[in-house]
Formats: C-alpha cells, sequence, structure tokens
C-alpha cells in the first residue's frame, strides 16, 4: 500500500500497523500514514527529518504552537508533585484553580465546572445535566434539538445530535436516540421554521444544542451572532436549555476568547475541550449557570448528578490547562487570531472564482474553501506536504484551523496550499 510521504519508513509504524485502529481510516484503502516524530511551534517534524507547518493545529488543540516551554515546565513540574488522583471526595489545587478562572473568564453566570477528558464526553455530559435539570423539577423532557451541519462528537447521544442526513454517522439512523433537527436560524423563514417545530414540540425538548458561529466537522458552516440571539429567546420563551459547544470554537478560534461573547449571549451550559490545555493532555469540561446547578441541589440522593470519569480533573491536565490560561494573559493570542482572519481573507481572494469552489469563508482563525467534490483526500495531503503543509481535507471542505501563533509568511504557505488543493479538486481535472 503506497505510504503519504515518500522514502523509507521506519520499523515501529510497520509493525504498529498490524494492531492500530486509526481514527476515521478505512484500512483497506488508506495510504500508510505519516509518521512524526517531533512537534515544536507551529510545525511537526516526520521520521525523514521533514518539518511541516500543522495547518489544523492537530485538530485544533495547539493554539500556542506545540511543545511551548510555558506548557511543558507546568507539566514537568505537575508530573513531580501529583500526576493523578481520583475527583471522587478528593480535590486537588490545579482543578480548583482552574474551574475559578474559567468562571472568571466566561461570560454571566457560567460558574460551575464539571470535568471531564474528552470533547465528546463533556457534551454527553451537558446533555444529561440537562435532562436531569427539568427531571429534577418534575418534568420529563429528554429530547434535543440540533441543526443541519451539525457535529458534536461520535459517542452514542452526541452522534444523535449530529446532522442525521449529512454526518459520517447518518447509517446509524434508526439506532440513536430520535432527535429533532433544523436549519439554523439565520433568516426569516428559518426562524419561522424553527419557531413552529419548537411551538409543536417543546414539551418533550430538554434543550438546544449549537456550535455558535462556526459549525465544525459537520461541514464548517458559519453564521452570524443575531442566529445565537434568536435562539436564546427561543429557549427562555419555551423553558428549554440552550447549549453551546465551543469544543472547537473556544479559546481564540474565532477572534474572542469565546465564540458566545460575539453575540452578548449567555447559555445554559457550555462546554470546552480540544484548546483548553493547549494541545498538550487531554480534558474537557461542561460548565453550567448557577440556576442549573442549584437544581441538583436536594436532600434527595438520586436528585444528583450521577456521573464520573475515572480521570476527570486529571491534575496534568489541569496544570497544562492553567498555564495555557496564563499565555492568553501574557501573550497577543486574540490579537494573531484576528490576524490570520484578515491574512486568510487577503490570500484566498478570488479562490471563489476557482472551477469547482463553492464558497470561501474565513472566520477568525478558520479558513475553508468548500468544493463540489473532493479529490482524493491522500492526493490532497500530498499535495500540501508538497508546499510543506500538513492540511486533512475532509467531506466537502479544504480547511485551515492552524496555531494561532503562526506567522505571516507561514500563514501565506498554508493559504497558497489550500489554493492548491482547490486547483486539483477542479471537475475538469478529475474526468
Amino acid at each position: 500500500m503506497k505510504a503519504l510521504v515518500d522514502g523509507p519508513l521506519p520499523q515501529w509504524l510497520h509493525d504498529g500497523l498490524r494492531h492500530v485502529w486509526q481514527p476515521y481510516t478505512q484500512h483497506q484503502t488508506a495510504p500508510l500514514p505519516a509518521p512524526v516524530v517531533a512537534a515544536r511551534e507551529s510545525r511537526i517534524q516526520l521520521a525523514s527529518g521533514r518539518w511541516l507547518i500543522d495547518g489544523v493545529a492537530s485538530w485544533w488543540t495547539a493554539v500556542h504552537g506545540h511543545a511551548h516551554p510555558h506548557l511543558t515546565a507546568a507539566v514537568h513540574a505537575q508530573l513531580d508533585r501529583l500526576p493523578h488522583v481520583m475527583f471522587g471526595s478528593v480535590a486537588h489545587e490545579p482543578a480548583s484553580t482552574l474551574a475559578c478562572r474559567l468562571a472568571q473568564l466566561l461570560p454571566g453566570d457560567l460558574d460551575h465546572v464539571f470535568f471531564a477528558e474528552s470533547g465528546s464526553v463533556s457534551v454527553e455530559v451537558a446533555m444529561k445535566m440537562a435532562v436531569q435539570y427539568h427531571l429534577n423539577q418534575g418534568e420529563r423532557r429528554t429530547r434535543f434539538l440540533g441543526f443541519h451541519h451539525g457535529y458534536h462528537g461520535d459517542t452514542l447521544a452526541t452522534m444523535s445530535v449530529c446532522d442525521p442526513d449529512r454526518s459520517m454517522h447518518a447509517h446509524f439512523a434508526g439506532f440513536l436516540p430520535a432527535q429533532l433537527h433544523a436549519a439554523l436560524p439565520t433568516d426569516s423563514a428559518s426562524l419561522t421554521a424553527l419557531e413552529r417545530l419548537l411551538e409543536a414540540h417543546h414539551t418533550s425538548l430538554a434543550g438546544i444544542m449549537v456550535e455558535p458561529l462556526v459549525q465544525g466537522a459537520g461541514g464548517f458552516r458559519m453564521h452570524g451572532p443575531e442566529a445565537l440571539q434568536h435562539l436564546r429567546r427561543l429557549c427562555d420563551r419555551y423553558g428549554l436549555l440552550l447549549i453551546f459547544d465551543e469544543i472547537a470554537t473556544g479559546f481564540g478560534r474565532t477572534g474572542s476568547m469565546f465564540a458566545c461573547e460575539q453575540a452578548g449571549v449567555v447559555p445554559d451550559i457550555l462546554t470546552l475541550s480540544k484548546a483548553l490545555t493547549g494541545g498538550v493532555m487531554p480534558l474537557s469540561c461542561a460548565v453550567a449557570r448557577t440556576p442549573i446547578f442549584e437544581a441538583f441541589q436536594s436532600q434527595r440522593a438520586d436528585h444528583a448528578l450521577m456521573h464520573g470519569p475515572t480521570f476527570m480533573a486529571n491534575p496534568l491536565a489541569c496544570a497544562a490547562a492553567n498555564a495555557s490560561l496564563d499565555l492568553f494573559e501574557t501573550e497577543p493570542r486574540l490579537e494573531q487570531a484576528r490576524a490570520l482572519e484578515a491574512w486568510f481573507t487577503e490570500d484566498l481572494r478570488g479562490v471563489e472564482t476557482m472551477p469547482g469552489v463553492v464558497e470561501v469563508r474565513v472566520k477568525g482563525a478558520v479558513a475553508v474553501i468548500e468544493v463540489e467534490a473532493l479529490a482524493s483526500q491522500a492526493e490532497l495531503m500530498r499535495i500540501g506536504m508538497a508546499q510543506g503543509v500538513w492540511l486533512r481535507p475532509f467531506g466537502g471542505c479544504i480547511y485551515a484551523t492552524p496555531p494561532l501563533v503562526l506567522s505571516r509568511a507561514e500563514a501565506g504557505q498554508v493559504a497558497g496550499a489550500m489554493r492548491s488543493m482547490a486547483e486539483a479538486c477542479d471537475p475538469a481535472r478529475r474526468l
């Protein structure tokens, strides 16, 4: 089977391929993966010694670049003191400090932080919170409303609120919990349709789930803050909880620390992961407003939130997250995100007129070229690597979500690779 990279491959790659099951991969047809041996600043290094710009920040995580010395020093220091301890009936300083800092950063009374390990699990926790919030008050509301092109994770409940027809989970139809889905309320017609849907079904709904401003893996669609303001108003009208999935959009990705700030909207529950630790350790959380937390206070044991991931609030991960927040305080990450928006907008100008291109979208440090149909994913990745850039297009999108520390020249290099990939998707070239 052909490899993504040319030249000899390390023996450990061949040995591991007999046993490693890779994500989102059809092993029967996929090329051998690219062997990575190191990462520094905005780049990853292949086993051959070649360095590539990490154009996706390792799935949106490495906002400060790779191996930032402040992050690695924090993890090393924590490793010597307390690598891990159970979080049941136990507390430790890194988690306590992180929860306080997140509460101070987030808007409104989003003050109550429940830690988990992965983004999908934090969304599961948010959904569980929402259902039990209503149950604790004597109401049985067990369904959710999600949106077309939405993506919220790969676990069972999260798959159910992803787009049921356009997502990678469509073949699970009939097996997943039945949810409602609608178009985002971005114009009068879609707003009216959503209002009618809620009027008919609100008594069974626990909440509404949305990715604010930028939808991620479901299609990289973007919308204005007005849509989020409509959702807040409708949730208040019908007694629903509004859940913002900021796993991808949090920590500067859209140009503000959190996407919800641009809408002036406080959700009832907000989920975070990916860049929470600066791409160093796995960590996530679901953060609830005070009225949500208070609905679980009771003399009844069954009113408690019965959930507890084994590695929740891992001290190493919390130390990394605190160090990441230090960098947001001391280094100009939000200004860098806004600069990337300007650079990508400039460098991708004119791409929308290329054959096979549907649309070019840029928001903060997210740049997307949507095409009618992708050429071979492997071919496109090789085009990027030939230009010194690691990108992994999928669906109908060529996208970049790079480290926020990218230089002007590096941003231009990423945009150039994206443009070359779009040229390869010209329908005339694929005939």
